[in-house]
Protein backbone atom coordinates (compact mmCIF):
# COMPACT_ATOMS: atom_id res chain seq x y z
CA UNK A 1 0.00 0.00 0.00
CA UNK A 2 2.90 2.42 1.15
CA UNK A 3 6.26 1.93 -1.13
CA UNK A 4 8.98 4.49 0.05
CA UNK A 5 12.31 3.49 -2.35
CA UNK A 6 15.36 5.03 -1.99
CA UNK A 7 14.27 8.52 -0.82
CA UNK A 8 15.88 11.11 -0.14
CA UNK A 9 14.86 14.86 0.82
CA UNK A 10 17.52 17.81 1.02
CA UNK A 11 16.37 21.35 2.59
CA UNK A 12 18.90 23.64 0.86
CA UNK A 13 22.47 22.19 1.82
CA UNK A 14 20.46 20.24 4.62
CA UNK A 15 19.90 16.47 3.94
CA UNK A 16 17.01 15.69 6.34
CA UNK A 17 16.32 12.57 4.73
CA UNK A 18 19.18 9.86 3.72
CA UNK A 19 18.23 7.16 1.31
CA UNK A 20 15.48 5.23 3.35
CA UNK A 21 13.49 2.52 2.07
CA UNK A 22 10.01 1.37 4.20
CA UNK A 23 7.35 -0.97 2.56
CA UNK A 24 4.18 -0.57 4.45
CA UNK A 25 1.28 -3.95 3.64
CA UNK A 26 -1.97 -3.62 3.42
CA UNK A 27 -3.65 -3.28 6.63
CA UNK A 28 -0.99 -3.13 8.47
CA UNK A 29 0.21 -0.70 11.26
CA UNK A 30 3.53 0.48 10.61
CA UNK A 31 5.67 3.02 13.29
CA UNK A 32 8.01 5.72 12.44
CA UNK A 33 9.77 5.52 15.69
CA UNK A 34 12.46 8.63 16.35
CA UNK A 35 13.28 11.48 18.88
CA UNK A 36 12.15 14.57 18.04
CA UNK A 37 14.27 15.63 14.62
CA UNK A 38 15.01 12.48 13.43
CA UNK A 39 12.68 12.66 10.32
CA UNK A 40 9.29 11.49 11.26
CA UNK A 41 6.97 14.47 10.37
CA UNK A 42 9.27 14.80 6.83
CA UNK A 43 8.65 11.21 6.02
CA UNK A 44 5.08 11.82 6.38
CA UNK A 45 4.76 14.70 4.49
CA UNK A 46 6.81 13.44 1.44
CA UNK A 47 3.78 10.46 1.55
CA UNK A 48 1.27 12.91 1.79
CA UNK A 49 2.87 14.84 -1.20
CA UNK A 50 3.28 18.29 1.00
CA UNK A 51 6.72 17.89 0.53
CA UNK A 52 8.21 15.97 -2.53
CA UNK A 53 11.26 13.66 -2.24
CA UNK A 54 14.68 15.29 -3.26
CA UNK A 55 15.44 11.80 -4.34
CA UNK A 56 13.51 8.25 -5.02
CA UNK A 57 10.55 7.55 -5.56
CA UNK A 58 7.16 7.04 -3.21
CA UNK A 59 3.80 5.15 -4.27
CA UNK A 60 0.50 4.71 -1.95
CA UNK A 61 -2.04 2.73 -3.38
CA UNK A 62 -0.47 2.39 -6.98
CA UNK A 63 -0.04 5.79 -7.25
CA UNK A 64 3.27 8.07 -7.82
CA UNK A 65 3.24 11.16 -5.35
CA UNK A 66 5.39 13.09 -7.70
CA UNK A 67 3.09 12.03 -10.74
CA UNK A 68 -0.46 11.42 -9.50
CA UNK A 69 -0.28 13.49 -6.41
CA UNK A 70 -4.04 13.87 -6.68
CA UNK A 71 -4.57 10.64 -6.61
CA UNK A 72 -2.38 9.87 -3.56
CA UNK A 73 -4.32 12.60 -1.87
CA UNK A 74 -7.88 11.04 -2.51
CA UNK A 75 -6.16 7.47 -1.23
CA UNK A 76 -4.89 8.89 1.82
CA UNK A 77 -6.19 10.82 5.59
CA UNK A 78 -3.38 12.90 6.76
CA UNK A 79 -3.36 13.71 10.49
CA UNK A 80 -1.15 16.46 10.97
CA UNK A 81 1.11 17.74 13.97
CA UNK A 82 -0.42 20.62 14.12
CA UNK A 83 -4.15 20.54 14.34
CA UNK A 84 -5.33 23.82 12.75
CA UNK A 85 -9.10 24.08 13.26
CA UNK A 86 -11.22 26.82 12.64
CA UNK A 87 -12.32 28.11 16.37
CA UNK A 88 -15.23 30.13 15.13
CA UNK A 89 -16.56 26.86 13.12
CA UNK A 90 -18.63 24.20 14.99
CA UNK A 91 -16.96 20.70 15.21
CA UNK A 92 -19.29 19.60 12.32
CA UNK A 93 -19.07 22.59 10.46
CA UNK A 94 -15.50 22.08 10.13
CA UNK A 95 -16.00 17.93 9.61
CA UNK A 96 -18.26 18.90 6.29
CA UNK A 97 -16.19 21.44 5.05
CA UNK A 98 -13.47 19.15 4.59
CA UNK A 99 -16.33 16.56 3.39
CA UNK A 100 -17.19 18.85 0.52
CA UNK A 101 -13.34 19.12 -0.53
CA UNK A 102 -13.16 15.16 -0.80
CA UNK A 103 -16.31 14.98 -3.08
CA UNK A 104 -18.09 13.53 -1.17
CA UNK A 105 -21.92 13.13 -1.71
CA UNK A 106 -24.29 16.50 -0.73
CA UNK A 107 -26.89 13.30 -0.01
CA UNK A 108 -24.88 11.21 2.06
CA UNK A 109 -22.29 13.68 3.69
CA UNK A 110 -24.59 14.29 7.12
CA UNK A 111 -24.97 10.40 7.54
CA UNK A 112 -21.23 10.30 7.34
CA UNK A 113 -20.51 12.84 9.66
CA UNK A 114 -22.86 11.78 11.77
CA UNK A 115 -21.11 7.87 11.91
CA UNK A 116 -17.52 9.43 12.22
CA UNK A 117 -18.79 11.42 15.28
CA UNK A 118 -20.44 8.10 16.69
CA UNK A 119 -17.23 6.76 16.57
CA UNK A 120 -14.33 9.32 17.88
CA UNK A 121 -17.38 9.90 20.80
CA UNK A 122 -18.10 13.66 19.62
CA UNK A 123 -21.31 13.82 19.51
CA UNK A 124 -22.27 15.96 22.02
CA UNK A 125 -19.30 18.19 21.32
CA UNK A 126 -20.76 18.57 17.25
CA UNK A 127 -22.10 21.70 17.68
CA UNK A 128 -19.55 23.60 19.53
CA UNK A 129 -17.15 25.87 18.24
CA UNK A 130 -13.66 23.99 18.10
CA UNK A 131 -12.31 27.34 19.77
CA UNK A 132 -14.03 25.99 23.05
CA UNK A 133 -12.99 22.40 22.99
CA UNK A 134 -10.49 20.61 24.99
CA UNK A 135 -7.20 19.47 23.41
CA UNK A 136 -8.12 16.12 23.19
CA UNK A 137 -11.38 17.05 21.72
CA UNK A 138 -9.92 19.17 19.04
CA UNK A 139 -7.54 16.28 18.43
CA UNK A 140 -10.29 14.69 17.46
CA UNK A 141 -12.44 16.76 15.20
CA UNK A 142 -8.93 16.94 13.39
CA UNK A 143 -8.71 12.86 12.81
CA UNK A 144 -12.62 13.20 11.79
CA UNK A 145 -11.57 15.65 9.17
CA UNK A 146 -9.04 13.93 7.55
CA UNK A 147 -11.22 10.18 7.81
CA UNK A 148 -14.32 11.54 6.67
CA UNK A 149 -13.99 10.22 3.17
CA UNK A 150 -12.60 6.88 4.07
CA UNK A 151 -9.35 6.73 2.46
CA UNK A 152 -7.61 3.39 2.68
CA UNK A 153 -4.76 4.75 4.08
CA UNK A 154 -4.28 6.94 7.17
CA UNK A 155 -1.22 8.62 8.11
CA UNK A 156 -0.74 9.76 11.71
CA UNK A 157 1.84 12.17 13.20
CA UNK A 158 2.17 11.68 16.76
CA UNK A 159 -1.45 11.94 17.36
CA UNK A 160 -1.15 11.46 21.19
CA UNK A 161 0.93 14.49 21.54
CA UNK A 162 0.30 16.57 24.50
CA UNK A 163 -2.84 14.98 25.49
CA UNK A 164 -3.83 13.27 29.23
CA UNK A 165 -4.30 9.80 29.71
CA UNK A 166 -7.91 9.13 28.69
CA UNK A 167 -7.28 11.20 25.71
CA UNK A 168 -4.35 9.76 24.48
CA UNK A 169 -6.30 6.13 25.22
CA UNK A 170 -9.07 7.01 22.93
CA UNK A 171 -7.28 7.89 20.25
CA UNK A 172 -4.96 4.36 20.25
CA UNK A 173 -8.64 2.61 20.44
CA UNK A 174 -9.51 4.67 17.24
CA UNK A 175 -6.33 3.86 15.58
CA UNK A 176 -6.37 0.17 16.44
CA UNK A 177 -10.22 0.24 15.17
CA UNK A 178 -9.23 1.54 11.80
CA UNK A 179 -6.76 -1.29 11.67
CA UNK A 180 -9.69 -3.99 12.73
CA UNK A 181 -11.57 -1.97 9.45
CA UNK A 182 -8.68 -2.70 7.13
CA UNK A 183 -7.13 0.51 6.92
CA UNK A 184 -3.05 1.04 6.34
CA UNK A 185 -1.79 3.42 9.04
CA UNK A 186 1.63 5.09 8.79
CA UNK A 187 1.78 6.19 12.45
CA UNK A 188 4.72 8.33 14.06
CA UNK A 189 5.63 8.72 17.71
CA UNK A 190 8.32 8.68 20.26
CA UNK A 191 6.49 6.77 22.60
CA UNK A 192 7.62 3.43 23.21
CA UNK A 193 4.84 2.18 24.74
CA UNK A 194 2.37 3.51 22.57
CA UNK A 195 4.38 2.42 19.32
CA UNK A 196 4.81 -1.66 21.11
CA UNK A 197 1.17 -1.27 21.91
CA UNK A 198 -0.46 -0.26 18.55
CA UNK A 199 2.06 -1.05 15.87
CA UNK A 200 2.53 -4.30 13.47
CA UNK A 201 5.77 -3.42 12.56
CA UNK A 202 8.34 -0.19 13.15
CA UNK A 203 11.27 1.62 11.67
CA UNK A 204 13.85 3.30 13.81
CA UNK A 205 14.64 6.41 12.24
CA UNK A 206 17.58 8.54 13.54
CA UNK A 207 18.76 11.81 11.64
CA UNK A 208 17.09 11.05 8.73
CA UNK A 209 18.37 7.48 8.36
CA UNK A 210 16.56 4.20 8.75
CA UNK A 211 18.51 2.11 11.32
CA UNK A 212 16.38 -0.46 12.14
CA UNK A 213 13.03 -2.11 10.36
CA UNK A 214 11.23 -5.39 11.86
CA UNK A 215 8.59 -6.72 13.11
CA UNK A 216 7.39 -5.56 16.81
CA UNK A 217 6.87 -9.55 17.68
CA UNK A 218 10.87 -9.93 16.42
CA UNK A 219 12.25 -7.09 18.32
CA UNK A 220 10.37 -8.57 21.53
CA UNK A 221 12.19 -12.13 21.50
CA UNK A 222 15.63 -10.32 20.09
CA UNK A 223 15.61 -7.61 23.08
CA UNK A 224 13.24 -7.82 25.46
CA UNK A 225 11.34 -4.83 24.55
CA UNK A 226 10.82 -2.27 21.93
CA UNK A 227 12.78 0.84 24.32
CA UNK A 228 15.78 -1.81 24.54
CA UNK A 229 15.84 -2.63 21.10
CA UNK A 230 15.79 1.58 20.40
CA UNK A 231 18.24 2.58 23.16
CA UNK A 232 20.49 -0.12 21.81
CA UNK A 233 20.00 0.61 18.02
CA UNK A 234 20.41 4.65 19.03
CA UNK A 235 23.55 4.10 20.97
CA UNK A 236 24.97 2.31 18.51
CA UNK A 237 24.39 4.80 15.39
CA UNK A 238 25.79 6.88 17.87
CA UNK A 239 29.64 5.76 19.22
Amino acid sequence: MISIQNVSKWFGKFKAIDNINIEVEKGEIFGLLGLNGAGKTTTQRMVSTVFQPSEGNITVNGFNSKSDSSEVRRNIGFLPTEVGLYDRLTAREVIKYFGILNDIDENKIDDKIDEVLEKLSLVEYANRRCGKLSRGNKQKVAIARAIIHEPPVFIFDEPTSGLDVLSSRAVLDFVKQCKDDGRTILYSSHSMYETEEICDKIAIIHDGKILMTDSIEHIRKEHGSLEKAFIATVKGERS
